[in-house]
């Protein structure tokens, strides 16, 4: 198991938001993906609102709305130290509630799929364009399917 730094700034602390469990997915993400080097990433988390996160939106996106999962992906020239500085992922809590009943699974899977998508951006994917889009959301499957959260 790699040494991954993560940082938190939660307000209320959920039962699914548990750190091991949040390290073991990263871990198992950066295994597939197979980034060099995972013995000393870091990685910005922070759990917020709708509010914060609408409003980082705005300013860093142009978008004038909540959304489920920002991530700031940084690069090889912003690392510190011993420390290969993945980047921030940003979730907002209320989304991630509001979506697991829109699409009728737990708000545990919902949370897992986020972080999963968040850490995929993170390292270099996007869902700009429909094959794009395809190849991103079959790894977010394939990574949830292996901690036990598939779609259904």
């Amino acid at each position: 198991m790699s040494n991954i730094e993560i940082t938190y700034d939660i307000s209320d602390v959920q039962e699914f938001m548990d750190e091991e469990k949040i390290n073991e997915f990263v871990d198992l993400i950066l295994e597939h993906e197979k980034v060099e080097n995972i013995e000393n990433i870091y990685i910005s988390f922070l759990i917020t609102t709708n509010e914060v996160i609408k409003n980082i939106n705005s300013e860093y996106r142009g978008k004038d709305t909540p959304t489920d999962v920002i991530s700031f992906a940084y690069n090889e020239t912003e690392n510190i130290g011993p420390f290969n500085i993945l980047g921030d992922i940003i979730i907002s809590e209320e989304k991630v509630r509001e979506q697991a009943e829109e699409y009728e699974h737990s708000v545990e899977r919902e949370f897992y799929y986020v972080l999963c998508h968040g850490m995929l951006h993170l390292l270099g994917y996007d869902h700009i364009d429909e094959e794009d889009k395809k190849v991103m959301r079959e790894k977010e499957e394939q990574l949830l399917k292996e901690i036990g959260y598939e779609r259904g």
